[in-house]
């Protein structure tokens, strides 16, 4: 049988599985009575093996392509600028000021698109290689991971010192470190090719000792140590892409820092009682946010669990987990028109999308309705803003089929 055109069949299925079911976090929620291996497999492949033909054809972009004039670091270093921040009207060659919710569209942004299209090129690729066993995908996927981890004049420094850096005001921020959300996915997708010996054994540890500078960064440097104690999604992103990178590179002590983290401060702190998120409520997009950040939450119990310590079935005394979470906001995204707290200032009528939270949180929680309202949203939106806030889509690299 050609590996360019078989099905995924129970042999190729169980070999996928038999990497996936290498730890909890691999494995994640069952696929049974709320939506079979098949089901998903069919749904998943139209969507991405047509994409990952195109993406085939696809050079790398990465850091080293586009040069922002204000950053004060090296071509290496990627670079951002804060979201809300803009000209004074009253000094405009002054300092920036902010306007929350308002994104300045002449913000440089070359580089966050760049690691968004990324994370796309290695979930589709990655899925498509899990679907079909093709080595065009997996070989593919290397290209951009050695561009972009491995090859001196392309690769990215693995540290984020020129994120949402304000002009007249700081070169960069440690709320910048959000920008890297899109390599979850992209480390996702490296550990399973590597794992499987889709990849070079050479390549793959060289893939590996950029996240682990990289995590290394994030739990050492001020900017990273300051960011993974924001009150906020800017903290549990922290968490989500730390907890990738650590499963990654075998970093047992970040997972369990995470796993008390979310306990502590996420459910404890963060969440109200009736399983809301007071700070992101408070925004001036406060759907856009609420949703962002139990996806994040929702990526932390995937991949930091263990089967001793279940982040999706943890509750607080008073009833404060995931479980509850997920019942304060599922009923606004099955039918947001009922939403209390105001219409986002933008993108309103973009959300909600297929949210990692519905799909991951149903198969946990044995909640049909979640995965069923997930199969009906769109799963690749178009919006800059969208996919930024959407680092999770292909849920092949995530969820245990058997």
């Amino acid at each position: 049988m050609s590996k360019l055109s078989f099905a995924l069949t129970a042999a190729s299925l169980a070999a996928v599985l038999a990497f996936q079911s290498q730890s909890y976090a691999d494995g994640g929620p069952q696929v049974d009575t709320v939506m079979t291996a098949a089901e998903l497999v069919s749904l998943e492949r139209p969507r991405v093996v047509p994409r990952a033909e195109a993406w085939l054809q696809e050079l790398p972009i990465t850091v080293t392509a586009s040069r922002a004039e204000r950053s004060s670091g090296g071509v290496h270093d990627f670079y951002s600028e804060g979201d809300y921040w803009w000209p004074d009207p009253d000094n405009p060659d002054g300092p920036y000021i902010r306007r929350d919710g308002l994104s300045n569209p002449d913000n440089f942004v070359a580089h966050r698109r760049a690691m968004v299209r990324l994370s796309s090129i290695i979930g589709t690729l990655t899925s498509a290689y899990l679907i079909t066993g093709d080595n065009r995908y997996s070989e593919h996927a290397g290209t951009h991971l050695d561009a972009w981890f491995i090859d001196p004049a392309t690769r990215m420094n693995p540290s984020l010192n020129y994120g949402q850096a304000i002009k007249g005001k700081v070169e960069g921020r440690s709320i910048g470190i959000i920008d890297t959300i899109h390599l979850v996915e992209v480390a996702r997708g490296a550990q399973i090719l590597g794992e499987r010996g889709a990849l070079p054994e050479a390549q793959f540890e060289q893939i590996k000792s950029w996240f682990s500078e990289y995590l290394d960064w994030l739990t050492t440097h001020p900017f990273g140590q300051r960011e993974r104690t924001h009150p906020n999604n800017h903290g549990v992103c922290w968490s989500m892409q730390a907890a990738a990178f650590a499963q990654l590179t075998g970093g047992q002590t970040e997972l369990e820092w995470i796993r008390n983290q979310f306990k502590t401060v996420y459910l404890e702190e963060m969440m109200a009682a009736d399983g809301g998120f007071p700070a992101e409520l408070g925004r001036t997009k406060p759907y856009g946010y609420s949703l962002f950040v139990l996806d994040a939450m929702a990526m932390v119990a995937q991949i930091a669990s263990t089967p001793e310590d279940d982040l999706w079935s943890y509750e607080l005394p008073d009833g404060r987990g995931m479980e509850l979470g997920l019942q304060f906001l599922f009923p606004y995204v099955r039918d947001k028109s009922g939403w209390p707290y105001g219409q986002d200032v933008l993108y309103w009528e973009e959300w909600p999308v297929r949210h990692p939270s519905l799909l991951f949180g149903g198969l946990q929680l044995d909640e049909p309705e979640y995965v069923a309202v997930w199969k009906s949203l769109d799963s690749d939106p178009e919006t800059p803003e969208v996919l930024r806030n959407l680092p999770v889509r292909y849920p092949l690299l995530w969820v245990k089929l058997d």
